[in-house]
C-alpha cells in the first residue's frame, strides 16, 4: 500500500495532489518545526501557504496538498491533507504584517525576504485541513520518500510512496532530551511540545539563564505551583519573570538550562539553600552576574 492508494480510497485523484515534505533549511527553525506541526497548526499551515515560484505554480494547478515533514532520510511523517482554495497576492510589506510570520521569524524562519526572492509579491493559498482524511494518523503515518532526498515536493501520481509504518504514538514531540541536556532559547519557551510541558510541570529544579550578549548568568529555583513549567512560561510571557536585573535586558539573548533537579517533597527553605549554593559557585550575584540577592 502507498500514499496513492490512501488517496484513492478517499475518492481523491492523485493527479490533483501535490506532496510536500517540509524540512526548513534554517537550523534554529527546523528544531522547533515539528513542535509547530504538533501544537501550532495555524502557524504550520501559514508556513506552507506561501511558496517559491515552482511550487506556487504547481499548487495553482492542483486541488490538494498532502503535507509531511522530514522524518528520517528516505522517510516522511504525515501531518495532514489540505484542500486548495482561493489565492491572493501578498507584497513583502503585507507578508510581514501576518502575525504567524512575525512569530515564526522570531523562531528563526527567513520567510519572504527581498534579498532571497526578487518577486514583488507572492501568492497566499487558502489551505483548509481535511479532517476526515486519516486525521488520527497525524504524526504517526510514515511513508517512503523516493530519491533524490533534497527534492522536497512531488506530484503524487508520478511517485510511489509506500506506507512504511503507522506508529503507536506521534513522533512529533517524542525527542525530548534528558533534563541535563536541555537548552532552550527564550522564543522556544512559548512553543514547547505538550509532552515537554507536562514533564516540566512535574519537575522542581534549580535553573540557569545565560545571557549570550555578555556571558552573564542568573540562577533561579522552581518549587511551587506548576514547578518549572509555570516558572519558564512566566519568562516566556514577560521576558524577565519579575527579576529586576533581567528587566533591563533583551530576552532574545537568553538561554535556559537546568542545573539540578530536586525532590518534589523538598522543603522550600532547602530548595532556596541549594539555589544559593549555585549562585555562589557560578558567581551570579551582581555585579558579576544577574542575581540581585
Amino acid at each position: 500500500m502507498d500514499l496513492n492508494d490512501l488517496l484513492q480510497k478517499q475518492g481523491i485523484d492523485p493527479e490533483q495532489v501535490i506532496v510536500l515534505r517540509h524540512r526548513p533549511s534554517e537550523p534554529k527553525f527546523n528544531k522547533v518545526f515539528p513542535w509547530l506541526a504538533a501544537d501550532k497548526p495555524d502557524w504550520f499551515n501559514a508556513y506552507q501557504q506561501t511558496q517559491g515560484e515552482r511550487v506556487e505554480k504547481a499548487m495553482t494547478g492542483a486541488s490538494y496538498v498532502a503535507s509531511f515533514i522530514g522524518h528520517e532520510p528516505g522517510k516522511a511523517l504525515f501531518i495532514g491533507l489540505y484542500s486548495i482554495g482561493t489565492t491572493k497576492p501578498l507584497t513583502h510589506e503585507e507578508y510581514w504584517k501576518v502575525p504567524a510570520y512575525i512569530e515564526m521569524k522570531a523562531l528563526g524562519m527567513k520567510g519572504f525576504t527581498q534579498e532571497d526572492d526578487p518577486r514583488h509579491s507572492i501568492l497566499w493559498f487558502n489551505l483548509a485541513l481535511k479532517e476526515d482524511f486519516y486525521a488520527s494518523w497525524k504524526g504517526r503515518l510514515v511513508v517512503g520518500w523516493p530519491p533524490p532526498e533534497r527534492s522536497w515536493w512531488r506530484r503524487a501520481h508520478r511517485n510511489e510512496m509506500p506506507v512504511i509504518a503507522i506508529l503507536e504514538d506521534s513522533a512529533l514531540d517524542t525527542d525530548m532530551p534528558a533534563w541535563d541536556e536541555m537548552s532552550l532559547t527564550w522564543e522556544e519557551l512559548s512553543v514547547l511540545p505538550t509532552r515537554w510541558r507536562s514533564a516540566l510541570c512535574q519537575w522542581r529544579a534549580i535553573y540557569y539563564i545565560f545571557d549570550t550578549s555578555d556571558g552573564k548568568g542568573y540562577v533561579g529555583s522552581a518549587y511551587g505551583g506548576d514547578n518549572l513549567c509555570h516558572r519558564w512560561e512566566n519568562y516566556g510571557i514577560s521576558g524577565h519573570g519579575g527579576n529586576t536585573l533581567l528587566k533591563k535586558r533583551d530576552p532574545r539573548k537568553f538561554h535556559f538550562t537546568i542545573l539540578q533537579r530536586v525532590s518534589p517533597d523538598m522543603d522550600a527553605g532547602d530548595v532556596i539553600r541549594v539555589e544559593n549554593t549555585w549562585k555562589e559557585r557560578l558567581h551570579t550575584r551582581a555585579p558579576n552576574g544577574l542575581n540581585d540577592n
